[in-house]
């Protein structure tokens, strides 16, 4: 997760957010009012319904953000976000508590923990394999005529 999260207020232009994101090489931002979450933005949204659907650089955010976020709460266990993930078809969940945004998590996130458990997975398997000569396996034992 990224914490603390890249936001912006409602207000501010699509060319700051866009400076915002390209500064945090970030693909998405969140807007907030008051420390409570609003919406989500992100670059596509800014070029397909902002500059793409006739609006300047000068626009309001909140004219091209998704205020509907789907979210996950900070006390939710890691299985909750894959499902939310697996179900809504997402790539960015802002992660809240108690309707304040802490962190976003990112389909990207989770495709890093996978690689850590099966790296965790296959380090002793992997380890085992590089002790073995190459070629078949060898049974002992076993006898070889000629």
């Amino acid at each position: 997760m990224t914490a603390p999260p890249v936001s912006v207020a409602p207000d501010v232009s699509l060319l700051e957010v866009t400076r915002l994101m390209t500064e945090s090489a970030v693909g998405s931002v969140l807007v907030v009012d008051d420390g409570v979450l609003r919406g989500i933005v992100t670059d596509r949204d800014i070029a397909v319904r902002g500059l793409g659907g006739g609006l300047g650089p000068e626009a309001p955010v909140d004219a091209v953000m998704s205020a509907k976020a789907v979210t996950v709460d900070a006390d939710d266990d890691l299985q909750v976000a894959y499902g939310v993930f697996r179900r809504t078809g997402v790539r960015r969940l802002p992660v809240v508590d108690g309707g304040r945004a802490v962190g976003v998590l990112t389909i990207d996130d989770l495709l890093l923990d996978v690689f850590r458990q099966l790296a965790d997975l296959l380090g002793p398997v992997a380890w085992s394999v590089l002790q073995e000569p190459p070629g078949p396996p060898s049974a002992v034992g076993a006898r070889h005529d000629p």
